[in-house]
Formats: C-alpha cells, structure tokens, sequence
C-alpha cells in the first residue's frame, strides 16, 4: 500500500515572511513536519509541495522529496487541496505506483508527532474512515454577535444556551479540528475534490499541542512552548532517509498489500 504523506509549503506567507522556514526549538518548521512523518510507521513516502528555494532546500536537508509547485498554486487564492492534487499527478506520472493513502501535512503545527499521524493513517486502512484527522478535546462555550438596533453588537450562544451552564461532565463532547493533519483515500479525495467526504473519522489529540501558526505571536507562543513540548527533542531523519540527493525507496508498513 502506498501511502504518502504531502505537506504543501508555499513561500509567499504575508502574516509571517518566511513562515514555513522559520524555526521553532531550533528546528525549520517544515523540516519539523517531515521528520514527523518520517517518524510514522505507515509512511511510506513524505514529499513537500514548495514554490521556495529555501523550502526545498530544508525539506530536502530533513529527508523529504519535493514536488515543485507552480507559481500559479503558491498565491493566497490557491487552495491546499489544489497544491494536494497537483503534487498527485507528479507523484503518479509514468510507472509510478498510485497513490492509495494521502496524508495532508501542515507545517504550521510544529508539535504534530509520528504517532498523530500514524493514527490518522490507521483510521483510513484499519478502521475503515474514507478520511480522517486530528482534533482536541474543546469545551468552550461560543459566542457570535450581530449588529444590534442601538450601538455595538448582541451576542448570542452558539453552541450553548445562554440560560444554562452545565458542567463540562454533562455536556455533549465537542472537538477543534487541529489543522495539523488529515488522511483520506486517494481516489476519494480526487472523486470529491476536498478532504472531507464519505466516513470522517475524527483523532484526538493533546490540546496542549494543538498550536497553529497564524500570527506572530502564535510563532512566539510556540517557541516558548518547544522546551517544555519537544520531548523528547526533535532529533535528526531517521539515518536511512538523511540523504536527500538520493530518497530511499518508500518504506514497508504492516498494512503493505491491504485492499482499501
């Protein structure tokens, strides 16, 4: 079974310059996402979709392969999913074995670990989902407003009565998508176009690692956060993946030969 891992790195980042090459516990957090699917035991090929030299560069020095991405594909109007499809159709020109397992990788969330990954992969060929990703545990009561006849705005509960404020206990369980990592049958996510589709299965995962990497303060947050998270410390590729002039061949899992 193929199972590849694409984590879509554009250079363009207008909220951080150099996002994806920024770094966090001293490590670039592109190359942080391809050592944790490099990490995974059902990962057979990690590649990173880049339009940036830099990227590539990094991605390459962390023992990822890197699919070139169009210029067009890097704007701020290009969705993941078209970067997603783009790096398919490289990935499977010529003999090329076809994709069956697609693992979508952010790198905007630095603490994402081999084992999140790993069972979001587990969802799709063990369990039986069509896709999957990882969320954290919310318990949050939400607000919205809306303009009021008089000044400023009325707020309302979303997922909430306001007139009731049970205890988290008796609450129904709700979960934050994490924005880290998805996982879904290749041919679904060509079928349907997104990453959402047929049985979604949800992973959760430790809200304290669910950071994503927005704004500047998000990086610092991050930073401050990589001594007490990195544990243990995001170490070098694996030694058989650190050559990035020649990438090994994809790696078996224990799921290798399973019908989808």
């Amino acid at each position: 079974m193929n199972v590849t891992a694409v984590i879509p790195a554009r250079g363009g980042s207008k909220g951080i310059p150099g996002k994806n090459v920024a770094e966090v516990g001293g490590v670039p957090l592109v190359a942080r996402a391809v050592r944790a699917c490099l990490g995974a035991a059902h990962v057979t090929r990690v590649v990173v979709s880049t339009d940036d030299e830099a990227i590539a560069a990094a991605a390459r020095a962390a023992g990822a392969e890197v699919v070139e991405r169009p210029t067009a594909l890097g704007s701020d109007e290009a969705s993941s999913e078209s970067a997603l499809l783009h790096a398919l159709d490289r990935l499977e020109e010529g003999p090329a074995r076809p994709v069956d397992v697609l693992v979508f990788v952010q790198c905007t969330s630095p603490f994402l670990t081999a084992e999140e990954v790993d069972a979001c992969v587990l969802a799709v060929v063990r369990d039986g989902a069509d896709s999957s990703f990882t969320a954290a545990p919310f318990h949050g009561f939400l607000w919205s407003t809306t303009p009021d006849a008089g000044p400023g705005h009325h707020a309302h509960g979303v997922n909430h009565d306001s007139a009731s404020r049970p205890r988290r206990q008796d609450r129904t369980p709700e979960y934050l998508e994490t924005g880290s990592v998805y996982a879904m049958r290749a041919d679904g996510f060509r079928t349907h176009g997104h990453r959402f589709f047929g049985r979604v299965q949800l992973v959760p995962t430790a809200p304290e690692r669910a950071i994503e990497i927005d704004e500047p303060g998000d990086l610092v947050r991050a930073r401050a956060l990589a001594p007490l998270l990195d544990a243990p410390p995001c170490g070098p590729a694996p030694a058989a993946r650190q050559n990035p002039a020649a990438p090994s061949p994809p790696r078996p899992s224990q799921y290798l030969g399973k019908e989808l």
